[in-house]
């Protein structure tokens, strides 16, 4: 499936909004001693993808640490629910030609005690959001790509809270190449080309965000 908008005179350039966690915010891995910082914008897979797709594409960064799919979290607040904000994200940045969702690592979370099933209709539940409120080009829905994230170790600061997480993490590409293919959408798995770090094993190194835009950019030249 190619994206091939139509854009407008008005605006020919093509927005591609990336709605995830902190694996789109640029989290680094989270050291023992809690701290972490922000990787510069260079690193960030959005923003390189957005330089190797060049100047027809506007890539948008919407990444926020804890986001979840479509559940609220009983700790750290119901901003962090997916779908609380994304009615926001779609009116800020219409028109879009391309919206991208890399969530589900969240979902993880023991205390939720969600399956891969469970977190792949959170996923759907965006998705057919995007679709009913149609941010796209003249009132229509926008195309659509499902980027499942990279699966998780049960190592470092994270390991008790993601409990039984590692093995639901490496079952998710599954379920949700199967959503995707429901709604026609484009598929990419982040685990096929990178890795969650050895230092927390869930956030992205470096090296990771650049293999993940390589990556997403070969698909969308396609």
């Amino acid at each position: 499936m190619s994206v091939t908008p139509t854009p407008t005179e008005r605006n020919p350039m093509k927005t591609l909004l990336c709605y995830g966690d902190s694996n789109t915010h640029g989290t680094s891995p989270l050291l023992p001693d809690g701290s972490w910082h922000r990787y510069g914008p260079e690193t960030r897979w959005p923003r390189r993808l957005a330089s190797l797709l060049g100047p027809d594409w506007h890539v948008i960064e919407e990444g926020l640490p804890g986001r979840t799919t479509c559940h609220d979290n009983p700790f750290d607040g119901p901003h962090k629910n997916g779908l609380r904000h994304l009615p926001v994200a779609l009116e800020c940045h219409a028109p879009l030609d391309l919206f991208a969702v890399m969530l589900g690592t969240n979902d993880l979370k023991a205390y939720f005690g969600l399956t891969p099933f469970d977190i792949a209709k959170g996923i759907r539940t965006l998705l057919t959001m995007v679709q009913q409120r149609a941010p796209g080009r003249d009132g229509k829905p926008p195309a659509l790509l499902v980027i499942s994230p990279v699966p998780i170790d049960e190592v470092g600061a994270w390991g008790e809270s993601l409990a039984g997480g590692a093995a639901k993490s490496r079952r998710l590409a599954d379920y949700l190449a199967e959503v995707a293919e429901e709604f026609g959408a484009l598929f990419f798995d982040a685990g096929s080309v990178a890795q969650a770090s050895p230092v927390d094993g869930v956030h992205l190194s470096e090296e990771a965000h650049l293999a993940i835009a390589d990556g997403l950019a070969k698909l969308l030249r396609k």
